[in-house]
């Protein structure tokens, strides 16, 4: 089962760093995340999402290769391939398109846009899917953010919960306010 974790940000591009971090770390084998969604909210209030799996491209693409081998093969037996292959390309293309327009992967984006409404002007968060990870590895590498992050949500167990309020520097300031 996966475990959702959002992290909250004081700047716009603090976000976008830990996300980076965090893909260093699957190349590593250290995490593996399913999902990860990066929020920032602009001066004016706007919330921009940034999606690590963007489904309008990856929809595009398949359409494009599967309706130009359609398309050929049904050309072929028209004696025009050529022209079965352009067709079947733009039709399944655009099809691709409009089906990754319309389908959710991962972490649901009501939720995101529902949390992401919450969040400050100039800020940010980062929203992760982690399927499985090594966390006294990973825990030990986030604590360089101490101090920059702050936990919005998780799914985690509360003894896990811990542990990251610890590496990110929360639990003295939580401490501090009790």
């Amino acid at each position: 089962m996966s475990d959702l974790i959002v992290l909250g940000f004081d700047h716009v591009d603090d976000a976008t760093k830990v996300l980076t971090e965090c893909r260093a770390l699957q190349k590593e084998y250290l995490l593996d995340l399913e999902d990860a969604v990066v929020v920032t909210r602009d001066a004016q209030g706007k919330v921009h999402l940034h999606q690590s799996v963007n489904l309008e491209k990856a929809g595009a693409s398949w359409g494009l290769l599967s309706g130009g081998f359609w398309g050929a093969l049904v050309g072929l037996l028209c004696l025009n391939p050529l022209a079965g292959f352009l067709i079947g390309s733009a039709v399944g293309a655009g099809a691709g398109a409009l089906s990754g327009k319309f389908s959710d992967y991962g972490i649901d984006d009501g939720f995101i846009k529902q949390l992401s409404d919450t969040i400050p002007p100039n800020t940010s968060a980062l929203f992760i899917l982690v399927r499985k990870s090594q966390p006294e590895k990973v825990l030990a590498d986030l604590s360089q953010f101490k101090g920059h992050a702050r936990i919005l949500q998780t799914s985690l167990s509360p003894e896990a919960e811990e542990k990251l309020k610890a590496a990110l520097g929360q639990v003295a300031a939580a401490q501090a306010k009790a």
